[in-house]
């Protein structure tokens, strides 16, 4: 059983510059994460864009959607930004219900060194694995259905609604 995994962009992959303070986009690093992580689980990653999720468009997720819809693999990873991650689960799961669809991010870029994304990631590939037929949203070590959760930007953590 193959995960398949799509890239979006978000914090997760940012980078920053240090002679003017910016964060900007180069390369995924996935597949550094997966190699630190010692990953043994069979995944194909895909890099459909470099975005933050607040300068998704439509047609930005337009393509998410049918990059998972033509997905050979039932269960599916996305790396996303956490602003507009439920924006995306919503259009997924009105769209698509045979297969596993787990959203996650991170609050803090990787390359920071101190990331949430290598937990996020890890509790993701974990979830794709054992949760039924759904889109989910996989962040601070919990799932949660797409439809009842929300970032709290106060605290900077998912929760229920």
């Amino acid at each position: 059983m193959s995960i398949r995994i799509f890239i979006t962009g978000g914090t997760f992959d940012k980078e920053y510059n240090e002679l003017d303070g910016q964060l900007f986009f180069k390369e995924t690093h996935l597949n550094e994460i997966l190699k630190l992580g010692r990953c043994n689980i069979d995944v194909e990653i895909t890099t459909l864009m470099m975005l933050d999720s607040l300068e998704m468009k439509d047609e930005h997720r337009e393509k998410i959607l049918v990059s998972c819809k033509n997905s050979l693999e039932k269960k599916i990873i996305i790396t996303h930004g956490t602003d507009t991650m439920t924006t995306t689960a919503k259009l997924l799961a009105e769209n698509i219900s045979d297969k596993t669809i787990v959203l996650t991010g991170a609050m803090i870029p990787y390359k920071f060194g101190s990331s949430d994304g290598l937990f996020n990631l890890g509790s993701a590939l974990a979830f794709a694995q054992s949760l039924p037929a759904g889109v989910f949203i996989a962040m601070n070590g919990r799932y949660y259905n797409w439809d009842n959760c929300k970032k709290n930007k106060e605290t900077g953590f998912f929760e229920e609604l």
